[in-house]
């Protein structure tokens, strides 16, 4: 009987262990037992929809340059840093340009009803961006002269719905670009004059790029998705296949250099039944086979990045600026 007991006690310890480790979370990690360098990880760019609307530039793993804006209104939705160190943000209610010591080059207020919650510099003087509202329009402003240089109505489900219609837009290097219709479950490709060239069903579709070899990497609730223009998803990857791991709201994905793909992880600061955000990540970086190598948890001082947004990586020197729509450019 003694043996037994033995036998059964050794059983249910290991039975413990097992499901102690099946349910172990992140939050129960220690920042060094997360794979990958922390912020020393890549030289990144780095904003979030957060109350303070907040941008970040890392560097060798340490916070080189912020900028925040707590008393202003709306959200930081989108983010790029130009080839000169200036900063275009789209911030819900509006569209700002800031230099590296944040003076404001340019700045666009959206009229009541309105939002903003994407925008792309073209050259120099040019800035593509999107407004929600009724109707909901792309459009591109010299930003010198003040003159709205294109304006494109775009089709919404709920024109007077207005904050679910649009959250990013993207150009291609053949001078088009890629709208992530939110509340029509799609993303859609345009010509500069507003024909509709491409499309491709993704729910509450949130994030899209083109990719180097022409594909298209999409984020949407289903998780991120490559697609070729036939329409056949060669890669994808979902919260499923980082268990363990949790996710609040996935937002945007990034095709590195490398071929790795970084996801962000977004946290509702607004949110009363938002996870503790100390149990989640702001991003992870997978290879082709899906397989961790970095995971990004910086939610306390010193450094509290608070909600990813979007993250610009800054590795290798770049001009995002160099990019055309139809003949602007």
């Amino acid at each position: 009987m003694t043996f037994h007991v033995a036998v059964l006690g050794l059983v249910l310890s290991a039975i413990g262990t097992v499901l102690a480790q099946a349910t172990h979370v992140p939050g129960d990690l220690t920042p060094g037992t997360l794979p990958g360098n922390g912020l020393a990880q890549h030289d990144f760019m780095y904003a979030g929809e957060s109350h303070e609307r907040r941008i970040f530039i890392v560097r060798q793993g340490k916070v080189v340059w912020s900028y925040d804006d707590p008393a202003g209104k709306g959200e930081i939705s989108d983010a790029v840093m130009l080839s000169n160190g200036n900063i275009l943000f789209a911030h819900q209610y509006g569209v700002t340009l800031i230099t590296p010591e944040k003076k404001v080059v340019w700045n666009y207020d959206a009229p009541a009803g309105h939002e903003v919650h994407t925008a792309v510099p073209i050259g120099k003087e040019h800035v593509l961006y999107i407004q929600n509202g009724d109707p909901a329009v792309l459009r591109v402003v010299n930003i010198v002269t003040g003159k709205t240089e294109k304006e494109i109505t775009l089709t919404t489900k709920q024109p007077v719905n207005v904050h679910p219609q649009f959250r990013h837009a993207r150009l291609t290097e053949t001078g088009t670009v890629l709208v992530a219709h939110m509340d029509l479950n799609k993303v859609v490709e345009y010509d500069s004059n507003g024909k509709e060239l491409w499309s491709f069903p993704a729910p509450g579709a949130w994030g899209v790029s083109q990719l180097a070899n022409g594909n298209v990497l999409i984020t949407d609730r289903m998780g991120v998705r490559e697609v070729t223009r036939r329409g056949d998803a060669v890669w994808s990857w979902s919260p499923s296949d980082a268990p363990g791991y949790k996710f609040s709201s996935l937002q945007q994905a990034w095709r590195l250099p490398n071929g790795n793909t970084v996801i962000n992880n977004w946290v509702n600061e607004w949110s009363r039944n938002a996870p503790p955000f100390a149990n989640t990540v702001q991003a992870i970086e997978v290879t082709p086979a899906k397989e961790i190598v970095w995971a990004l948890r910086e939610w306390t001082t010193p450094v509290n990045l608070g909600p990813a947004t979007t993250i610009q990586f800054l590795d290798e020197p770049s001009v995002p600026e160099n990019m055309r729509f139809g003949e602007i450019q």
